[in-house]
């Protein structure tokens, strides 16, 4: 259990649930840590992705009314932010020191360690899918599984590499100016969504972002090793989503491939961006619940109600299509396949 010596325990009453916010102070500096349910329960991990906390990154999968019974009812949940990265943070100082990936990945096991957590389930968007498959490669005997969504396991491409220059320089000139918002967006959404008026919010919550701790986090990331030799000895089991229309969709694809087949399984989401969890939560519901069966850690006949559109009494099988599903789903063996 927590130690309110080592930490600072912030009660954050807009949020529902019972929340708490943790500031766990580790070797790498400081952690925020949202925390949300009950602690007696497994853990699942957190991490967003470049300039996010859990309120943009997360939001729409763990409170679209379904998830209540899948994760919230099921699961105590450590959403962790990049340092910096949680609301009303202060700008990192410019004596801090420069962290990478790894320092990064380290923060978690000590995140782990204050609140006495042995092994996790892991969620993570993109860049905070990174961090945790680096912590999962680090770490394995802390992890149980991971569900990945767009991630990126390789080095930045040539592109990737000089887009994020790109946007650095300007970061760290001209702060959030509206080149990057736009770069940004472009990153998270698909042009469908972009276009529409589903993030009003985008343009608020990415200005209340301290730039120069964005900026820290894209510098780490643009200089992230490749994870791929070491993927096929990471026997996790693993769920991958990625949208269609993520820029990452390639990454995703080669990611699938170096996994271990036994353990692994891909979700593709049509017509869907880079953060399935607020663009389209509710596809990655039903191959979530079954991936989480394989762990004995979801019980449809304990936590679901008749009424819930999880219920197995009220899901007729042509609506468990991938078509009908909006999604197209790889043939990867997995565990929960072979079982039932």
């Amino acid at each position: 259990m927590a130690d309110s010596s080592d930490s600072v325990s912030i009660d954050m009453e807009t949020f529902s649930l019972g929340s708490k916010e943790y500031l766990v102070r580790t070797h790498h500096g400081a952690v925020s840590v949202a925390v949300f349910g009950d602690q007696d329960k497994p853990a699942l991990v957190t991490y967003p992705d470049l300039a996010l906390n859990h309120t943009s990154c997360f939001h729409g999968l763990f409170f679209c009314p379904e998830a209540s019974s899948l994760l919230l009812h099921n699961f105590c949940i450590y959403h962790i932010s990049p340092p910096g990265h949680e609301l009303g943070a202060a700008p990192i100082g410019p004596d801090d020191l420069m962290l990478s990936v790894d320092d990064l990945a380290d923060q978690i096991v000590e995140v782990l360690n204050f609140f006495g957590l042995g092994a996790v389930m892991c969620m993570g968007v993109t860049a905070g899918a990174y961090i945790l498959t680096l912590f999962a490669m680090k770490y394995r005997q802390r992890v149980l599984g991971l569900i990945l969504v767009s991630p990126l396991c390789r080095e930045p491409s040539w592109t990737e590499w000089l887009l994020n220059k790109v946007m650095s320089n300007l970061l760290y000139f001209y702060g959030m100016c509206g080149v990057v918002k736009e770069l940004l967006l472009k990153r998270y959404f698909s042009k469908e969504v972009r276009a529409g008026v589903q993030v009003p919010e985008s343009d608020v919550l990415l200005d209340e972002r301290q730039t120069i701790n964005i900026w820290q986090f894209l510098e780490a990331m643009n200089g992230r090793p490749d994870l791929s030799e070491g993927l096929r000895k990471l026997h996790c089991r693993s769920l991958i989503f990625v949208g269609e229309n993520s820029p990452f969709h390639s990454e995703a694809l080669h990611m699938t491939s170096k996994l271990d087949r036994r353990y692994s399984a891909l979700v593709e989401v049509q017509a869907c961006g880079s953060m399935v969890t607020e663009e389209q939560p509710h596809a990655m519901l039903i191959p979530i619940e079954y991936f989480l069966t394989g762990f004995g850690l979801y019980r449809a006949t304990l936590s679901v109600s008749p009424r819930s559109p999880l219920s197995p009494c009220c899901i007729s099988p042509e609506l468990l299509s991938p078509e009908s599903m909006g999604l197209k789903l790889k043939p990867i063996k997995t565990r929960i396949s072979l079982e039932v």
